[in-house]
Parts: C-alpha cells; sequence; structure tokens
C-alpha cells in the first residue's frame, strides 16, 4: 500500500500542479505495544511506528503561501505562514499547527505547495494526527532549510497539538513516528526523551485489530484522566507519578479519593510493565510480553476505565487463538484498536478468525492489519 501510496500522491501533484513536485515526506503512524497514559506522566513507552503512513509530495515556493490538497478529506488547506496564521477545522488544523509551533520557536518558513494522502486509520487509536504532524513538519523543514532532529521535531509537533489543537497528549506519538526504526520498538523515557531500539522478534507478528468504534480526544474524557493524574503526583509531593513507585504509593494511597487512587495505580503499574516488557522482548521472550499485555489490558479497563465493550470483546477473543500470546486495547481507549501479539506463522490465520469471531459477536465489521515495524519521518527526491 505504501508504494501506491507515494505514487498516488505523486500523479496527484502532477495533476494539480501541472509539474512534478520536487519531494516526497513520509511519516508513519504508530501501536503501542505496552504504556498506555504514562506518556505525559513522564514513564516509559514501548511503541513501534508501523507500515502506514502520512505521504507528501510538495515543492517549495518562494513566498509565505501555503497550499495542501488532501485527497483523504476531498478538502484544500490556504493559508500564509509569513502572516498571521488563523484556527481553521478539522485536518487543517494539524498543518496551521506546525506552522505555528516552528514560527513560534524562531524558524522562518517559506511556503509550499502539495498534495497529502494517507492509509493510517482515522480515529482509531494508531496516531493518524501525529503521522499528519510530522509529515508536515518534514516538509517545512526541507522547504525553509531547518534543520531536522527527530526529538526537537517531535516536542514541537506535541506542542502544535497541546496549543493550538487543544489535545494534551503526550510525546509518545510524534516521538515515535519522528524517530521510529525499522524492525523494532522503541523504548522512549518521556521524560528524557532517550529512546532504546528493542527488536520485535522475527517469529513473532504484531497485528493490530481495529474494533470499527471510534473517539474524538479533543471531546473525550482524555484531558479529565490526565487531571486526575497531576492531582495524584502533587499530593504525592513529586513532579509526576514516574516518581511514585509501589512502595511510596502503598503508604500513601488510601489519603487519596478512589478513583485518583485507581488512575494513579494504572500509571505506576503501567509503568514497571513496560519496563519489563522491553527487556523481556530483548531477550526473546514473547511468553513474557504476552502476560505483561494481557496484565496491562486489565489494568486500562478496570483502574484506567478507558477500554469499552467492543475492545474487551476483541481482547478476550484474540486472547483464546492459540497463535496468541497477549492482547490488549491501544491508545487512548474510548475505542478504537486492539494489539496483539502472535506467532508469526499462525498470523494469517490469527487475523482472520479472530475478525470472523468478532463480527458475529458484536455485529461490526473490524479491519485487521498484520504490520511491520517501519522507520521514522523521512524525505526523499520525488
Amino acid at each position: 500500500m505504501s508504494d501506491a501510496l507515494r505514487a498516488r500522491v505523486v500523479n496527484e501533484f502532477h495533476t494539480r500542479f501541472g509539474a512534478a513536485p520536487e519531494f516526497v515526506a513520509r511519516a508513519p503512524g504508530r501501536v503501542n505495544l505496552i504504556g498506555d497514559h504514562t506518556d505525559y506522566n513522564d514513564g516509559f513507552v514501548l511503541p513501534m511506528a508501523i507500515d502506514r503512513a502520512v505521504w507528501i509530495a510538495f515543492r517549495s515556493r518562494t513566498d509565505g503561501e501555503v497550499v495542501v490538497h488532501s485527497l483523504d478529506f476531498g478538502d484544500v488547506a490556504e493559508f500564509d505562514v509569513q502572516g498571521e496564521l488563523s484556527h481553521s477545522t478539522g485536518w487543517q488544523e494539524y498543518v496551521r499547527g506546525v506552522a505555528w509551533a516552528l514560527a513560534d520557536a524562531g524558524s522562518t518558513l517559506h511556503g509550499w505547495e502539495g498534495v497529502a494522502a494517507g492509509d493510517v486509520p482515522l480515529g482509531a487509536g494508531l496516531s493518524s494526527s501525529a503521522a499528519l504532524e510530522l509529515a508536515t513538519a518534514r516538509v517545512f523543514a526541507s522547504a525553509s532549510s531547518v534543520p531536522w532532529a527527530a526529538p526537537r521535531m517531535a516536542l514541537l509537533a506535541q506542542r502544535a497539538e497541546n496549543r493550538w489543537v487543544g489535545v494534551n497528549c503526550g510525546i509518545m506519538d510524534q516521538l515515535i513516528s519522528a524517530a521510529g526504526v525499522a524492525g523494532h520498538a522503541l523504548l522512549i523515557d518521556c521524560r528524557s526523551l532517550a529512546t532504546r531500539a528493542v527488536v520485535v522478534p522475527h517469529d513473532a507478528a504484531v497485528v493490530v485489530l481495529d474494533t470499527a468504534t471510534r473517539r474524538g480526544l479533543v471531546d473525550s474524557e482524555y484531558n479529565e484522566r490526565r487531571e486526575r493524574c497531576e492531582a495524584a503526583a502533587r499530593y504525592f509531593g513529586v513532579k509526576a507519578l514516574r516518581d511514585v513507585d509501589d512502595t511510596m504509593f502503598n503508604a500513601r494511597a488510601d489519603g487519596l479519593d478512589d478513583v485518583t487512587r485507581r488512575r494513579a495505580r494504572h500509571v505506576i503499574g503501567e509503568n514497571l510493565r513496560t519496563r519489563l516488557a522491553a527487556a523481556a522482548l530483548e531477550r526473546g521472550d514473547v511468553k513474557t510480553v504476552g502476560r505483561l499485555m494481557d496484565e496491562s489490558h486489565a489494568s486500562l479497563r478496570d483502574d484506567f476505565a478507558v477500554s469499552r465493550r467492543e475492545l474487551d470483546v476483541m481482547v478476550t477473543i484474540a486472547r483464546e487463538h492459540d497463535g496468541c500470546y497477549g492482547a490488549r486495547m491501544t491508545g487512548a481507549g474510548f475505542g478504537g484498536c486492539a494489539v496483539a501479539l502472535v506467532r508469526r506463522d499462525a498470523a494469517d490465520a490469527f487475523a482472520r478468525d479472530t475478525a470472523q469471531r468478532y463480527e458475529r459477536a458484536v455485529g461490526l465489521v473490524p479491519a485487521v492489519y498484520v504490520c511491520a515495524a517501519s522507520a521514522g519521518a523521512s524525505v526523499e527526491p520525488a
């Protein structure tokens, strides 16, 4: 699909602008193997960039005009980066937000014109927004001769989503899209932004299970969960829940109200599970990784309360397959995707059987992707 999408944006650019593009930028979506709602608590996450991405074919302009045709939305974004940026709606906000964040950080921006398309499912918890942000950042960096440093660009893209779009996401989505390593997951310390590439064993496959349910983060309870975590950190007298270990939590947690206590318990346990999973993956112990994924889902469902019936059904069905090591909901929750770690030789049968059983159980047709770990954002001559 990636080669076809690349060709599509190049061909559409030629049709719309009457000439070939100069470059093509690409930024991947991601699936998080374990470590959800830990990133904005300065904790640990273990995502991998997937072989689904946003592509932008573009050429530079000498003025400040930006003109972007989205093939996915059938819409055009037009604005002047050398003027005062104003808010728009929908997908355009992510493009404008990246321009705002770069300019606000001191970059002198030039315009460009392009055609964008992607195959990261929207609203599924696979970070379609981060993929668009980092592809856009790659374009601006190329068109405006801004040096590319993955951690800095990830931080600026995160700032665009936090301050311009209005979603208080952590750094994970942007950093894995910017800095992913082919064939590997990435253990990310969300405080220091240090990363460690962790190889995904060849005999294991990562399967994304899209439940065909959707959520919108701006309108969901995501921001409320973050506020609970921040309140818990203040109670413990630390900068973030990453700084609370089991001993401290068990000694003092009774002073928290029940809901805040359960939210904090998830984050503290998830940080430990994430580090243990990275170590197990490195030594090829996929059974332990699967067990930790199972424990993560229970915690997200019971303590953090961000699962829903369809996600729980999908995870249960996935685990019942002989080829499955473990499964969990992934992403912010309230809908979207689950992720399973399965035997590679069973991946196709697992995908088919799980999809059929889920459809019979809930009446929704899921999308199932056997994913490969891809590299992060890139730009190359068209």
